[in-house]
């Protein structure tokens, strides 16, 4: 980049839980600017996730958060192009890429669901990313098994 990188701007703690990685999944989650629907929508997910959750001694942000460290890649691959063939090349993730890769499956995931309300949508993902099942846990496990099959082009890393 010719530029310096621009840098982060701070993320305000969501109201009920006081926690910034809420408000961040909830920004990823929102459509059309309207954040406080998508703050209910979470909210009404972790809700229910608390009345449906068989672990007694976790709470529901515990739970939704042990769902997103199931979803998180550790290695990905990328593209690139090694005298006229195209490889995929695995990669370690950043900390933060993690996160947002993670976050984005668990809401992209959620909304292929077929339940009725997107906060049940987004419960029933939570709770099966939790337990290590979900559509979201197996894109992790395929990202990994991609990775691990390219491990020959490796060092073609840039």
């Amino acid at each position: 980049m010719r530029k310096r990188a621009a840098k982060k701007r701070p993320l305000l703690p969501d109201p009920r839980f006081n926690d910034q990685l809420v408000t961040r999944f909830v920004n990823m989650m929102m459509w059309d600017g309207k954040k406080s629907v998508a703050f209910k929508v979470f909210y009404d997910a972790i809700d229910i996730v608390d009345t449906k959750k068989t672990d007694e001694e976790k709470t529901a942000l515990e739970i939704w958060k042990d769902a997103l460290s199931n979803v998180m890649p550790h290695v990905e691959v990328r593209s690139r192009r090694v005298g006229g063939a195209t490889f995929q090349i695995p990669n370690p993730i950043r900390a933060d890429r993690k996160v947002s890769t993670a976050m984005k499956w668990l809401i992209s995931y959620s909304r292929k669901r077929n339940e009725k309300s997107m906060a049940l949508r987004l419960a029933s993902e939570i709770l099966a990313a939790a337990k290590e099942e979900g559509a979201a846990v197996k894109k992790r496990v395929d990202t990994h098994k991609m990775a691990e099959a390219n491990k020959a082009f490796s060092h073609f890393r840039f």
